[in-house]
């Protein structure tokens, strides 16, 4: 994938010798590619201090981008824990209808 970023920013340089508004579509694609498109980007660096407190990870080692594997996991507990926390809050200010809800299960 970089090698296909870096071949069509060279080609958008070398084209924008005559047009300057491709010099710009070149520096763009530079800006987006490293910005969204690296997998080893501030995912991975921010995973350390964000998984020191899990008992149980996920297989990230086996998947081929470990800091993506991370950054969904740490997404997907952050959903979970909201979500929780709001379940949490609909019981507690409405406990009848809570009572309610589990009889039906």
């Amino acid at each position: 994938m970089g090698t296909l970023i870096i071949s069509a920013t060279l080609i958008l340089v070398v084209m924008g010798f005559s047009n300057h508004v491709l010099w710009l579509a070149a520096v763009a694609l530079l800006f987006l590619y490293v910005r969204y498109g690296r997998t080893g980007g501030s995912a991975s660096t921010a995973s350390p201090s964000g998984s020191s407190g899990t008992s149980g990870s996920p297989s990230g080692g086996s998947s081929g981008a470990p800091g993506r594997t991370d950054a969904s996991y740490r997404a997907y507990r952050e959903r979970r824990d909201r979500q929780a926390k709001w379940e949490r809050r609909y019981r507690r200010e409405r406990p009848l209808e809570a009572r309610r809800q589990e009889r039906q299960k």
